[in-house]
């Protein structure tokens, strides 16, 4: 089973930030409006409150607020940025499985497709969960195998997703279901067309994320055999 560290590496190469730079002992990305998985910065080494200013600037030329990623092996980091004022915002689940543990049902028949470009409605679906342009183009600059997945209930539009693989491990991001068809089994039929585009492409295992908060998709994630290895999250200047 991948374990945490190597599932960091899944998150960026299967939702990469628009550009990386090295700034002393911090990795800073310019996500371009893509969010915080792509905007934030990391620690490359071992660093101290002394370090923080040059970070701070860096995400200020960027024109993007001054966040931090902190992953299991960051705790000096984390305990810094606390002293420093720096409230923690949207723990993160990361969850993996073999995809032998997705692929043993396939979802019903023209209920889910694999679809790259994404359809003008599939944008619109994301846009109504509030990923927007910006986020579309994370998708774009993933380099890997990838394609967009999009969900029907009783032929009407009713979700759209993104998975892509890095190193043979799939990562679903940005799925998606319209809140007039939740509750009814399209995440559960979404997750294993995902699963099963994944296998014809080389990948073993499959991953996702999500918020600690979000319990619908934590319970979906859980119930389908995923396994939660490790978490994430963030702290940010002047949240609460």
């Amino acid at each position: 089973m991948p374990g945490v560290q190597h599932l960091y590496s899944v998150i960026e190469g299967t939702w990469p930030p628009a550009a990386v730079s090295q700034v002393g002992p911090w990795t800073i990305r310019d996500g371009r409006g893509g969010g915080q998985r792509v905007s934030a910065a990391t620690a490359a080494t071992e660093v101290s409150l002394h370090d923080l200013p040059d970070a701070e600037a860096a995400m200020r030329k960027l024109g993007q607020p001054q966040l931090f990623m902190i992953r299991e092996g960051d705790a000096d980091l984390d305990a810094a940025l606390e002293a420093a004022g720096y409230p923690i915002v949207d723990p993160v689940n990361i969850y993996v499985a073999p995809l032998s543990e997705l692929t043993t049902e396939k979802p019903p028949r023209v209920a889910t497709f694999a679809i790259w470009e994404p359809l003008a409605i599939m944008r619109d679906i994301w846009a109504a969960g509030g990923i927007g342009p910006a986020r579309v183009e994370v998708m774009a600059r993933a380099r890997g195998p990838k394609t967009g997945l999009f969900g029907r209930t009783g032929n009407r539009p009713a979700a759209a997703g993104f998975v892509a693989i890095h190193e043979r491990i799939a990562m679903v991001h940005a799925l998606e279901v319209l809140e007039r068809h939740r509750r009814a089994g399209m995440g559960r039929h979404m997750m294993r067309q995902a699963a099963f585009w994944a296998a014809d492409h080389g990948a073993t295992h499959m991953s996702v994320i999500c918020t600690q908060a979000n319990t619908g998709a934590n319970t979906l994630y859980s119930s389908l055999g995923l396994t939660l290895v490790g978490q994430y999250h963030y702290r940010r200047k002047g949240q609460t």
